[in-house]
């Protein structure tokens, strides 16, 4: 593994003594971190799966719903009676905390449904293809919510994941590599010091 290339000096280990530590102690945070975001991907995709289970039994509903409708309506008449009706869905933005994150998300109010039921008209159909595409449509909204806090989610879990495998794979081992290759240059000069201040002792003895 590559080292730093820096002068070995009692100053610079202390500096790499430090970077060391800061970086071993952000790998076991950061570590944390994306086990917990994971555990919340995890939670959110078994959402997900729920809510894509329920939208295809809705689907089966409500389509059917629509179908019959039409036939005992008419597609004319259908038509004319829903350029009557308007709806006002409220989408905002929503803020959700997760491991310490400010994800953004989505929140989406859903109207009451009109209905207007009138059996001389033979309204009950159209009354039923209504409720049925607005439980479809909140089972919508709901996915869209989960997916909008998933997707988040995955993107964090990703960028977590490439900072832990760089202090795990470059920063944490080059800072090893420097502190051992300084404390082992230190010691071979403090050797070195050694031997020659003895040296330098015996001479002046016999001087």
């Amino acid at each position: 593994m590559a080292r730093e290339n820096i002068a070995p000096t009692k100053s610079n280990l202390i500096k790499v003594k430090e970077r060391l530590a800061t970086a071993e102690e952000g790998y076991d945070l950061l570590e944390q971190k994306r086990e917990i975001l994971v555990m919340e991907l995890m939670q959110h995709v078994e959402q997900i799966k729920l809510l894509e289970r329920n939208l295809d039994k809705q689907v089966e509903l409500a389509y059917p719903a629509l179908k019959r409708m039409l036939i005992i309506v008419g597609r004319e008449r259908a038509d004319r009676l829903a350029q009557n009706v308007r709806y006002h869905f409220s989408i905002q933005e929503k803020r959700t905390f997760i491991a310490g994150m400010n994800l953004p998300g989505l929140e989406i109010e859903m109207p009451e449904p009109e209905l207007k039921y009138s059996p001389a008209n033979s309204f009950a159909e159209c009354d039923e293809t209504v409720l049925e595409f607005f439980r479809l449509l909140k089972i919508l909204t709901e996915l869209a919510a989960v997916r909008t806090i998933t997707w988040r989610l995955a993107r964090e879990v990703r960028a977590t994941q490439r900072r832990v495998n760089a202090l795990e794979k470059i920063v944490i081992p080059m800072a090893r590599e420097t502190k051992t290759y300084i404390e082992s240059a230190l010691e071979e000069r403090e050797r070195d010091s050694f031997f020659t201040s003895k040296l330098l002792k015996k001479k002046a003895e016999k001087g």
